[in-house]
């Protein structure tokens, strides 16, 4: 298995800012890509946003000019910086890495899970 596990999430008010890691460690050859999830109470779990070996970063609509991915792949870690916080932005945040094992082969893994609670 790759072992994920997150931090930095926690209470923060409209406007304030949070930034998540997240750390992968395990039998790893290789990560492809990581990144970060979401999931609200009645709502499906959505991309918020990805990033490649090569740095290349995908984000979700809705988080687009708030929200910062950056990743090291010598730590196989990755991060969000979460800037400009919405009461929306709530959510349950899980970290997602997906590549090779060296005894399981492919691997799509995700971590525990953080929380994340924009609230006056």
């Amino acid at each position: 298995q790759v072992q994920l596990v997150e931090s930095g999430g926690g209470l923060v008010q409209p406007g304030g800012s949070l930034r998540l890691s997240c750390a992968a460690s395990g039998s790893i050859l290789r990560i492809d890509a990581m990144g970060w999830y979401r999931q609200s109470p009645g709502k499906e779990r959505e991309l918020v946003a990805t990033i490649t070996r090569s740095l290349s970063a995908n984000y979700a609509d809705s988080v687009k000019g708030r929200f910062t991915i950056s990743r090291d792949n010598a730590k196989n870690a990755v991060y969000l910086q979460m800037n400009s916080l919405k009461p929306e932005d709530t959510a349950v945040y899980y970290c997602n890495a997906q590549g090779i094992h060296a005894t399981l082969g492919y691997s799509d893994s995700w971590g525990q899970g953080t929380q994340v609670t924009v609230s006056s």
